[in-house]
């Protein structure tokens, strides 16, 4: 799709133009929107140029009659400047503290440290379709592949936290192990770069589980020994934090790392206690009724019904299981059997007439998949506020690979309380 598809332009009076970014995914749009959100902050002369550029060229393309200067494309970045108050996540009117996010995903490290007074001064994610997502959600375009030194160069400086959550797969029990040998392992090299040149005062990482036993310990020594003496930050030993501790029902353990810049004076940490407030699915699940597109069909069931028994008499296990609504999801993955870990009982359908081309009737027993909506929740993200601008497949993949927002809330409570 070409950018002029992509923006729309609306004629205002003689010199203002109204710009709507419809598909962003260029960083000509990251820079434009961060440009947007940090005009007053000080940090906006990270992006004006390119900002400005690039209005300035959509314009001449979309008006190639009329001349464009550079004051005219200022002017219509100017009117653009009031629609921070138009999404669903803006930034806070009085920010505390600034931070960058990186490896951003949909929000989630965004979400919680805005809560807490935060003003996110850059992003970045690589994927399309979380690109959008955030977009909507949040007004801005995270920048691309945070490997590229172009990219990194639009990191401005004097920033407090650096959050990431840097991909897992290369540590997770469940995909290849490679760590360091794998090129997604490497990322971290990047996180670390980065704060080696920009020496924010903390930082927040999480990952998997399955990164503390990795290699028998030898890949998170490798990245521990890398913060702590080759970057200087203290870092205390990382802990184990479980989502459904915090407020979701959902289990799911992430690793929480944390560092301080040594200048602070900060020489112990005390990581979050669990809240004594244990929620169930029931709480999450869709108010109404939800479409039969959910519901297994009965075929399928019983083909999950037979591969569970085969597995069983090997004495393996298989992913499908059917949750009690009065207990906790297992964790929400994308790929795989990751939906069928947490199908649910839910017999409020009253039509049985499919919508998709399943194979089969629909089952009589209620059994569904949750819904993006309920993963969204089981994430801490509000699902009547966030919005969902993606297919389901992909809002699955999304909320599967998220952060747990109330884990990582508290996480960062703790994290400003030390650094204050």
């Amino acid at each position: 799709m070409k950018l002029k598809e992509k923006i729309s332009f609306e004629r205002i009076g003689e010199k203002v133009f109204k710009i709507q970014i419809t598909e962003p995914d260029t960083e000509n749009e990251a820079a434009l929107t961060h440009f947007l959100h940090n005009h007053k902050n000080g940090v906006s002369g990270y992006y004006k140029k390119n900002a400005v550029e690039y209005i300035k060229q959509e314009l001449v393309r979309e008006f190639p009659d009329e001349k464009i200067t550079g004051m005219v494309a200022e002017d219509a970045v100017q009117y653009l400047l009031n629609f921070n108050n138009k999404i669903p996540f803006p930034s806070p009117k009085k920010s505390e503290f600034q931070f960058i996010d990186l490896f951003a995903g949909i929000g989630g490290f965004r979400i919680a440290m805005q809560n807490l007074g935060g003003k996110c001064v850059f992003s970045s994610e690589w994927d399309k379709y979380s690109k959008q997502t955030y977009f909507a959600n949040f007004g801005e375009v995270p920048f691309g592949d945070i490997t590229k030194e172009e990219t990194k160069s639009f990191i401005p400086d004097n920033f407090d936290v650096l959050c990431a959550g840097f991909p897992c797969q290369a540590f997770s029990i469940a995909g290849r192990r490679g760590g360091f040998e794998d090129t997604r392992g490497t990322l971290f090299f990047d996180v670390a770069e980065i704060i080696k040149k920009k020496q924010p005062k903390a930082f927040f990482l999480e990952n998997v589980k399955g990164l503390r036993n990795h290699d028998g310990g030898k890949t998170l020594d490798t990245i521990l020994n890398t913060l702590r003496n080759d970057l200087g930050y203290y870092v205390p030993d990382p802990e184990i934090i479980n989502a459904k501790d915090f407020g979701v029902p959902q289990n799911r353990e992430r690793i929480f790392i944390v560092g301080f810049r040594k200048d602070l004076g900060i020489t112990q940490f005390c990581y979050p206690a669990p809240l004594d407030k244990p929620v169930s699915i029931k709480e999450i699940l869709e108010k109404e009724e939800v479409s039969v597109k959910y519901y297994l069909s009965k075929q399928y069931l019983k083909t999950l019904r037979k591969h569970r028994a085969r597995h069983e008499s090997k004495g393996n296990g298989f992913g499908y299981e059917i949750i009690s609504i009065d207990g906790v999801a297992n964790a929400v993955v994308c790929g795989g059997m990751g939906r069928e870990r947490n199908l649910v009982e839910d017999h409020r359908l009253t039509n049985f007439k499919p919508v998709t081309n399943i194979k089969g009737d629909v089952n009589r027993e209620g059994i569904r998949k949750m819904t993006p909506k309920e993963w969204a929740a089981l994430q801490g993200f509000d699902p009547d506020k966030f919005e969902f601008v993606v297919s389901d497949g992909q809002a699955y993949k999304q909320f599967g690979n998220s952060v747990a927002v109330p884990a990582i809330q508290a996480m960062a409570t703790a994290i400003l309380k030390k650094m204050k």
